[in-house]
């Protein structure tokens, strides 16, 4: 294995330690020693060598610890890469306090995560523990993963999504459209968001109010802005603001499953995922939250932003964005889209296949070793996070020509079929891979094709301020792609 499968190695110890040690006895000798007199009491040297002494003990450990660090990594034959100590510019010294595998090999990220539970486990940062919950499926491991995956997938197979939320997501894309006003300007970003978060409280928890969906988005975006903060819970910190509204949220759901479980129980909430879940399984109040809050998290921030990158992605495409429009248009439905239709839209999908290949939400995955594992010459040693680095592989140049480029015609290539099986393809895993595959794929893929359908047959648009993609701390549009809407000619199909 050549060193392009593992670009990066590096010791990732705890920086804070390291820096006050540092910045402490450099005062100590740079400040008060420099105007001490050469000549000096006995007893006053013998008291600072005593003060000195617990600094010159903590320093002797720091570099035996270094020192068979560095002899057990040579033992080893460890991936190639620097081992020193922590600087400025090692990315991830922060997020994992530990040593970090950080791959850019397709193969060696496929064998990671078909070895989930075997050999490598997910690892997250405290704070997103603490948020998406100790009984999500996001978080759990071995046989509790597996049956709360299961279950996903079970709530989420392709007869439901014909017969559950076909017409359901059209309709609050018709809704939430609908209350768009020509001439208006928006941050197409926010809009996303709010028909994401809709579709999401909807599916799950069978709750439309308007009301009660906005206080949810503005809580879930609380939630979020948490996830990947520094776990300090006190006011005026995010870890805060964010537990505050998992608490809410948690207790929504609570109630929501209350309703459900009362003789006379609603039956627009027997139509969400919650009452199906009730009606199937044999679940614990709190697994079931937890449940449906990975959820919610998992599918609303995840598929808003892909919506909100493809019209960005085709507004610099005019030729792909026309040829979108005609699909779309050319479709026989008199009324809402059936399934029929949504499998006729082929360059429609290759737009999302570009739009999750350059803008994918799944950056990359935490992984950690359950053991040492060794792989082709190489020992990763067991507590060592991995770190398969997803959108590196679907921008490399030498698998895909021109990598930087939005081309979705690039995915009717017959040269670029196998790589587009995103199931089972290790060079194109925009849904992650193995025992932890998303399984509201299909999901999402419906719901950002029927927002393209209803957004581009409805409005044309203009651009307002320049905006850009960044990736740090996750991908997004620095300024919210801020748009102005105009109504075209035909006007969406109604839903009467």
């Amino acid at each position: 294995m050549g060193k392009e499968a593992f670009p990066m190695y590096m010791e990732l110890s705890s920086e804070s330690s390291f820096t006050t040690f540092y910045a402490n006895s450099k005062a100590g000798t740079l400040g008060e020693d420099s105007d001490v007199s050469p000549v000096r009491d006995c007893r006053e040297m013998i008291y600072e060598a005593g003060e000195e002494w617990p600094m010159m003990t903590f320093t002797l450990v720091l570099l035996l610890i270094f020192i068979a660090k560095f002899i057990y990594g040579k033992k080893k034959n460890m991936p190639p890469g620097r081992r020193g100590w922590p600087l400025v510019g090692d990315s991830f010294n922060c997020l994992f306090g530990k040593w970090a595998v950080v791959s850019a090999d397709p193969i060696f990220n496929r064998f990671v995560m078909q070895n989930e539970g075997k050999l490598f486990q997910s690892s997250y940062p405290k704070s997103f523990r603490d948020l998406v919950g100790k009984n999500g499926v996001i978080t759990l491991q071995g046989y509790e993963h597996r049956r709360l995956h299961a279950i996903s997938s079970n709530l989420m197979r392709f007869d439901k999504l014909k017969f559950h939320f076909l017409n359901d997501i059209q309709l609050i894309m018709i809704q939430t459209l609908n209350n768009l006003h020509n001439n208006q300007v928006i941050l197409l970003q926010d809009v996303c968001r709010k028909v994401a978060i809709n579709q999401m409280v909807n599916q799950l928890l069978g709750i439309s109010s308007e009301c009660e969906i906005n206080e949810m988005a503005q809580l879930f975006s609380d939630f979020v802005d948490g996830c990947l903060s520094l776990p300090i819970n006190f006011p005026g910190f995010t870890y805060h603001t964010a537990m505050k509204a998992r608490e809410k949220i948690i207790s929504k759901i609570k109630k929501t499953i209350d309703k459900q479980r009362q003789p006379a129980g609603s039956t627009q909430v027997s139509n969400g995922v919650l009452g199906r879940l009730l009606e199937e399984e044999s679940l614990p109040d709190e697994t079931i939250s937890d449940f449906i809050i990975n959820l919610l998290f998992a599918g609303n921030e995840t598929t808003a932003k892909t919506m909100l990158f493809a019209v960005f992605f085709l507004n610099q495409c005019p030729t792909a964005l026309n040829q979108l429009l005609e699909e779309q248009q050319g479709l026989t439905s008199n009324e809402m889209l059936t399934w029929q239709d949504y499998k006729a839209m082929p360059f429609t999908q290759c737009v999302i296949d570009e739009t999750l290949r350059i803008g994918g939400i799944a950056i990359w995955l935490m992984r950690e070793a359950k053991e040492d594992v060794t792989y082709q010459d190489y020992v990763i040693p067991k507590g060592c996070f991995v770190v398969p680095f997803l959108s590196a592989v679907h921008l490399d140049e030498n698998l895909y020509h021109d990598a930087l480029t939005f081309n979705p015609w690039r995915w009717m290539d017959p040269e670029n079929q196998e790589k587009r099986n995103w199931r089972n393809s290790p060079f194109y895993s925009p849904f992650g891979g193995g025992a932890r595959f998303c399984p509201g794929a299909e999901l999402a893929r419906l719901q950002i094709a029927l927002f393209l359908h209803y957004f581009v047959i409805t409005y044309r648009w203009s651009q307002l301020k320049e905006d850009r993609m960044s990736f740090f701390p996750s991908a997004r549009l620095v300024n919210g792609f801020q748009i102005r809407l105009m109504r075209r000619h035909e006007h969406m199909k109604s839903s009467d």
